[in-house]
């Protein structure tokens, strides 16, 4: 049986916000939070292809969708953590600022990033879905059916 806990569902969560991130958006909030320190490559920025593969109504077989494009990196801060980036699209700079934020997450200027960069962006995002469901929102036909009075 599954233990329920599951210890990276932090990183998993702000790696996710991260990568949907619009472009420049992360790092221009990372150079507004704090000066970059210095790191050294593990990875530099590299542009690949990834398989995406998907479900027949999310419950079939598993099939190849297609192939998307992506970024990918992996740094290390001096001193220990290292940090990683996978981005959709050919964004370097991008993949370079949220490998730089996860490493960053794993030192003791977390609190920092999480309330200056991280708590930003989610804010940002929950705004641009919550604008998608007005506009889709706004284009609703709700379909009745009229009584006849003939009861």
């Amino acid at each position: 049986m599954k233990d329920g806990f599951d210890q990276n569902a932090p990183r998993k969560s702000w790696m996710g916000l991260l990568a949907k991130a619009p472009e420049g958006r992360a790092a221009a909030l990372l150079d507004g939070a704090m000066a970059r320190p210095s790191f050294t490559w593990l990875r530099a920025p590299e542009i690949g292809t990834t398989m995406v593969r998907a479900r027949a109504g999310g419950t079939g077989t598993s099939f190849n969708l297609g192939e998307v494009t992506v970024t990918r990196c992996a740094l290390t801060l001096e001193g220990g953590p290292v940090g990683h980036a996978y981005i959709r699209g050919r964004r370097k700079a991008d993949a370079e600022a949220a490998a730089l934020i996860d490493a960053l997450m794993q030192t003791d200027r977390a609190g920092v990033l999480q309330a200056e960069v991280l708590d930003r962006l989610h804010a940002e995002a929950a705004a641009a879905k919550a604008d998608r469901a007005g506009k889709a929102a706004a284009t609703k036909v709700d379909f009745f059916t009229m009584v006849r009075g003939e009861d």
